[in-house]
């Protein structure tokens, strides 16, 4: 995962899909824009502060780019900074794209898919635990409200080495409603991949699984998460070593904590030596976009991870 020809087969992936993605962008007919919609999505200017229909504005959904339609942000990452515009401390994963400004001071937001301008993104305020906000234009965005019955979703955070390949584990199982990698259990705030790579920012690489518990049981999750790694090697995973890759359960809530412990002690009785922490889950950093859904995206399989059956 660390070496010169890992690099190089990311830089060559990213070649081609951006190659097809860049033909296939050229086909798309987006949106008709209005002339105030233009003013700020195409030439980057930004409405009044306090004026967007959804700067006071709570509903549960999905917030869509306006020109192509792209879900951006969920509700439930939306809070009030009291700024005058719309504010998320979260985005989708993949879905906005952050880029210096043009005076060189700020940072401004896009559509990934578009390039549509959305607003800027800040940090260091301090309004939420994530240290983040997205602030922007309520006229760079259209809202799809959630209709009928919501479906009841939950949330487990795994941590067994490389997260690539936690990820390709769980991902696509009948249950597993998302999964996004990035950084659990450490001290830093915002941490990169170059910081957690060092091994002292205290973070594991991790897989945060939403899930829908009528599908699949946190139980079912937490022996598949066993079944995919060799939790009985301690301060790594395969050739990763170093805190980063340690195996590790970080439980939301006391039931979870209870489940992750009893199927613990269960492998004890069985006879393994079990590694794994289970440790109170804090606040899970996502990673950099280029390593969500990373062996979807380039049609690789884990090098350390593989599934056996114990339960």
């Amino acid at each position: 995962m660390k070496g010169h020809a890992c690099i190089s087969l990311l830089v060559f992936s990213f070649l081609i899909v951006g190659g097809i993605f860049a033909q296939e962008k050229d086909k798309m007919k987006y949106n008709k824009l209005t002339e105030a919609e233009k003013a700020v999505i195409i030439d980057k200017g930004t409405e009044r502060p306090f004026s967007g229909i959804y700067y006071k504005f709570d509903e549960d959904g999905n917030y869509l780019c306006k020109q192509c339609g792209q879900p951006l942000f969920h509700s439930s990452d939306k809070f009030n900074s009291e700024c005058g515009w719309p504010s998320f401390d979260d985005a989708i994963p993949g879905a906005v794209k952050q880029i210096p400004d043009r005076n060189g001071i700020r940072t401004e937001i896009v559509c990934s898919n578009c390039g549509a301008h959305l607003g800027h993104v800040f940090t260091g305020e301090k309004f939420t635990p994530k240290d983040t906000r997205y602030c922007v234009n309520s006229i760079s965005l259209n809202f799809l409200p959630l209709t009928g019955i919501k479906k009841e979703e939950k949330k487990a955070i795994f941590a067994s080495g490389c997260f690539w390949g936690t990820e390709y584990m769980f991902r696509g199982r009948k249950g597993v409603l998302a999964t996004r990698v990035g950084y659990s259990g450490g001290h830093v705030k915002n941490p990169t991949y170059q910081q957690v790579s060092r091994g002292n920012t205290g973070h594991a690489e991790s897989l945060e699984i939403t899930y829908d518990p009528k599908k699949i049981s946190y139980e079912e999750l937490v022996k598949l998460f066993f079944e995919t790694h060799d939790f009985t090697q301690i301060g790594g995973q395969g050739p990763d070593i170093g805190p980063q890759y340690r195996s590790a359960i970080f439980y939301l809530d006391d039931e979870q904590k209870k489940t992750a412990e009893e199927v613990k002690k269960l492998l004890r009785d069985m006879g393994y030596s079990v590694a794994t922490e289970i440790t109170k889950a804090g606040v899970f950093w996502p990673a950099e976009d280029y390593h969500q859904n990373y062996y979807g995206k380039t049609g690789g399989q884990p090098y350390c991870h593989a599934y056996r059956k114990i339960f």
